[in-house]
């Protein structure tokens, strides 16, 4: 798969067909940091924190977690992708709700597997964070 394509995707929420939209792939070519610079040029933007002090997201430049706000003919569209060394993930949202607890969860996991800095009080389980952990920070405004 090539790093930036244009696919037909599933929405995770909606379970929406739509044609024609931007997914990140695999990225093997050069480090983290050169994949940040690929997707700025097509509208993704890494999202550095998360939750109400902005703990780490990922831990550049191997881990990452980026997102976009796009929108077709019927309304918004929110995508994430998850960057780890190299290997990619990308979903689709069309509720902003639903790609905020999408990057939540991945923030737990982050910060639960020791892959981000996050809050020392965290939770068993994603679903019982609090809801200061669960949006972007008040700084963060690009991509959430």
């Amino acid at each position: 798969m090539n790093a930036i394509s244009v696919q037909t995707i599933t929405t995770e929420d909606t379970k929406e067909t739509i044609d024609g939209v931007t997914v990140l792939g695999n990225y093997h070519m050069n480090d983290g940091y050169d994949w940040m610079e690929l997707i700025g040029e097509h509208g993704w933007t890494v999202i550095p924190g998360w939750g109400c002090d902005g703990w780490d997201l990922g831990q550049w430049p191997y881990v990452m977690v980026a997102g976009i706000r796009d929108a077709d003919s019927i309304g918004n569209l929110f995508g994430m992708a998850t960057y780890c060394e190299g290997d990619v993930k990308t979903t689709f949202y069309r509720t902003k709700a639903r790609y905020w607890d999408a990057i939540t969860e991945q923030a737990f996991f982050n910060w639960k597997n020791g892959q981000a800095q996050g809050p020392d009080d965290l939770p068993e389980a994603a679903a019982e964070m609090p809801s200061r952990y669960r949006i972007p920070p008040t700084f963060q405004t690009a991509a959430a």
